[in-house]
């Protein structure tokens, strides 16, 4: 048996049948599903798709929430040779239709009667698509495409379990093992293809760096189409032992995480965001002696946070210091907000800011940025425990070759290097160039730690980390007649925002008795419902929530134009900084 993630998962129920795999919540309780079970859920899941025709290569869409189903197919699928191609919830149908369609998929596993309506839309857009699966506990749906997850099931009585067994025997490490799609508004997304080796050699390593083990436990909640769940969900607790609780939604997922108290958690930047504005605001409502005591053990844990980056820890009297802060303080703060077991907190696929790192810091909580992206599995670099500067994305992973370019981009080599983009040879070879993967983005480096320091492109990286390419949005905003300019704004910002300007002779026309046409409530109130227009043909993370029109139009003599008139954002970002920031105050 080849070294797989889904011979893993074999091998797991093979060494520890009865230790928790995944916990899902069931009439208010955790219920506990072993690795046996697992196992078996995953081969009876296979022996349907090898019935439904799933072969060598041939994919199988997922859309929906985190939960054992998502994984059950996920794992199948790639067990009997197939491809899985997770699709993010709050893709809008076109998107939806579009992966679908380019992967070819014959079938596509679905949360709901929600997601069913996305795909039944697009219907006559997807020829191939032979079969919509619905998960456990989805209504009956009265439609000859679509089988209940029962249904689905039952088609493979016939396959005998050995034949799974044979699938995964047969599978071979350089082959395509699943698709990741990348998130795009200004043209197609791209599939991300990752080999068996790929997934099998990186989770190996994210366990190693992580420290993962048996006794780990971790939440699952962000969007399992993302590479970087993927690997705290799937292969990395396949590859360790460890067990997975699936978070109910994302709104219970405060609740949950008191509930569970994992011992590891990653979470995206806008989560630490959350729980920093959170934690701040009540530990500002302290006063007097209580006050006094939170600053004082604060101190003590950027003094210790400090040490460590230093790679030293406290001495005696230090030690005795923290012990105190930590009886009195941190021990209570830490299971109040879920972190109370926690060892290790990762965050990744967006920039986080250093005073929010700081912040966790000073209440003795440690997080670890990693960077990387799908194209390379997901790791480049991390901030190890005992190796980690703040403000930086840490060293290189052991057995990734990390440099920069002339042009200051970062390439990066090794086996978790993907096969390419699925269906896209120019894509490929303009990313993939001798063995090395040009990232896109820019970075420096500070010692033996890498820094970012931009984006080649002006792709925006959210909070949440969400990739959002700007130019199909600005393209929309700019349909109205009032519109000259538009600039969307949103890296490493909670939701996407805009500065707008006037075409003025337009604007004179609609409002001529304005005072001041940037001002003008009618011109305000006109483009609020152009907006509201757009924002529903993309998907809820790529719509413009806020908006400001500049009081004057963009200049080449200002540098924020070039002499072609192509916008230069950072010049932009620069000189209006202030308007940018009342979008966000």
């Amino acid at each position: 048996m080849k070294n797989t993630i889904p011979a893993r998962l074999l091998e797991q129920a093979s060494l520890r049948p009865h230790a928790a795999a995944y916990h899902a919540r069931e009439g208010g309780v955790w219920k506990a599903t072993s690795y046996a079970k697992y196992s078996e859920e995953v081969v009876e899941a296979g022996r349907a798709l090898i019935a439904l025709g799933i072969g060598v290569g041939d994919t199988v869409a997922i859309l929906g929430f985190n939960r054992p189903e998502w994984c059950i197919l996920d794992l199948a699928a790639m067990g009997v040779g197939g491809v899985p191609a997770g699709i993010y919830t709050t893709c809008a149908p076109e998107e939806v239709q579009y992966i679908i369609h380019h992967a070819e998929s014959k079938i596509v596993i679905l949360e709901d009667e929600g997601q069913w309506e996305k795909v039944k839309k697009e219907r006559e857009n997807l020829p191939k698509l032979e079969y919509a699966v619905m998960m456990r506990g989805a209504p009956k749906i009265d439609d000859p495409m679509v089988l209940s997850f029962e249904e689905f099931l039952a088609k493979g009585r016939d396959v005998d379990a050995e034949e799974y067994q044979k699938r995964v025997d047969a599978l071979e490490p350089g082959a395509l093992a699943t698709l990741i799609y990348t998130s795009g508004t200004t043209g197609p997304p791209k599939g991300v293809m990752l080999s068996h080796d790929n997934l099998a050699w990186t989770a190996f390593r994210a366990a190693e760096m992580t420290g993962l083990n048996p006794a780990d436990c971790s939440l699952s909640y962000l969007p399992l189409s993302h590479i970087a769940e993927q690997m705290f969900t799937l292969h990395g607790p396949i590859t360790a032992g460890s067990s997975v609780y699936f978070a109910e939604s994302i709104d219970a997922v405060p609740e949950n995480l008191k509930e569970v108290q994992p011992t590891v958690f990653f979470g995206v930047p806008r989560i630490y965001e959350k729980f920093y504005a959170g934690i701040n605001g009540k530990l500002k409502d302290a006063t007097g002696a209580k006050a006094k005591l939170v600053g004082w053990a604060r101190g003590v844990g950027t003094q210790r946070t400090k040490l460590r980056e230093s790679g030293k820890e406290f001495g005696f009297g230090g030690k005795l210091k923290y012990g105190l802060a930590n009886k009195l303080i941190f021990s209570k703060l830490k299971p109040a907000i879920g972190l109370g077991r926690v060892r290790i907190c990762v965050s990744g696929a967006a920039p986080i800011g250093r005073d929010v790192l700081e912040f966790f810091g000073s209440l003795d909580l440690l997080v670890q940025e990693v960077y990387g992206q799908s194209e390379d599995s997901g790791p480049t670099t991390f901030n190890f425990v005992d190796k980690f500067r703040i403000g930086t994305v840490g060293t290189h992973v052991d057995g990734v070759e990390v440099k920069i370019a002339e042009d200051d981009e970062i390439l990066v080599k090794g086996r978790n290097v993907f096969l390419g983009y699925y269906k896209d040879e120019d894509a490929t070879n303009a990313t993939l160039k001798d063995g090395w993967l040009h990232s896109g983005d820019l970075g420096a480096w500070d010692g033996d730690f890498l820094k970012i320091i931009g984006r080649k492109k002006d792709i925006i990286i959210t909070a949440g980390g969400k990739n959002i390419t700007p130019k199909n949005l600005e393209e929309a905003l700019k349909e109205h007649d009032l519109i000259n300019e538009a600039v969307v704004i949103g890296d490493r910002r909670k939701f996407l925002s805009a500065l707008v300007t006037l075409d003025e002779e337009a604007a004179a026309k609609f409002a001529p008795n304005a005072s001041s046409l940037h001002e003008d409530a009618s011109i305000k109130a006109a483009l609020d419902a152009h907006l509201a227009e757009i924002n529903t043909r993309f998907a809820r993370v790529e719509q413009v929530k806020k908006f400001v029109i500049l009081s004057r139009n963009l200049s080449v003599e200002k540098k924020e134009l070039t002499p072609t008139l192509k916008v230069k954002r950072r010049i932009v970002n620069e000189n209006f900084a202030a308007e940018i920031e009342s979008m966000y105050a």
